[in-house]
């Protein structure tokens, strides 16, 4: 694998477990150095083991993204960042009438408020560079109505919104925003809904949940150069649409 990212920093939010870690050590193979985000500690020693078998340069800092103190503060300590992977976010399924206004604050702020305020710290640095990438990691929930997903799908089709309004804002300061919207993935926060989630996976035409390195690689590829002129996009990384019939 190239090393085209050698000598590039990468923020990931979330970090420490599941797509996130994926992420952290296919960016890291491409020879960028990591921030790992995240709130575990064990976690994200971890994480910083098996970046460190990579032999990439590494440290953890954790932070609270409910919390628009301890993001911005999340921006500060990072310092310089030359990509940006917005990924870390919550989901907890139920339908309108059950959810409940601190739950859906919740989404709000973590996957919507959080990302938005680490572009907002983060990518004019790269724009004054002239060069970045942010990788905002959505869902198929964004334009695929799913019972009990109306909150989580509402904040992940926000962000690509906000993807697109991003990729024109600082495209032309050569920052590239895009996103890559995950199918069903297997981690350690989806493995809670058993059987159910399992169901999910044979729906895709591939009839099989995602691992966690499959969106990655997807990830990977959208902050790497060889996406040099992809610039407002949503990548699908879901399996496929069955067939009708």
């Amino acid at each position: 694998m190239p090393h085209d990212l050698a000598g590039q920093t990468a923020l990931v939010t979330g970090a420490t477990a599941g797509i996130g870690r994926a992420t952290a050590l296919a960016l890291a193979a491409r020879g960028a150095d990591l921030i790992v985000h995240g709130r575990d500690e064990g976690r994200a020693a971890d994480a910083l083991r098996r970046l460190a078998d990579l032999g990439a340069k590494a440290r953890f800092e954790p932070a609270d993204l409910s919390d628009p103190a301890q993001v911005n503060a999340l921006a500060e300590r990072a310092g310089r960042v030359d990509i940006l992977i917005n990924n870390a976010g919550i989901f907890h399924f139920a339908r309108t009438a059950d959810t409940t206004p601190a739950a859906f604050d919740a989404h709000i702020a973590v996957n919507l408020r959080a990302p938005y305020l680490l572009v907002q710290a983060l990518a004019p640095g790269m724009a004054a560079r002239g060069h970045g990438a942010v990788v905002n990691v959505s869902s198929g929930a964004a334009r695929t109505p799913g019972l009990g997903s109306g909150v989580y799908g509402a904040t992940k089709a926000a962000l690509e919104s906000l993807t697109r309004v991003w990729a024109a804002e600082y495209g032309p300061a050569g920052v590239r925003v895009n996103a890559v919207a995950s199918g069903p993935t297997r981690t350690e926060g989806t493995a809670v809904h058993g059987e159910a989630f399992e169901s999910a996976g044979r729906a895709v035409a591939l009839q099989r949940l995602a691992d966690p390195e499959e969106i990655a690689g997807a990830i990977a590829f959208m902050a790497s150069a060889d996406a040099s002129y992809v610039n407002g996009a949503t990548l699908d990384a879901m399996g496929g649409l069955p067939a009708l019939g």
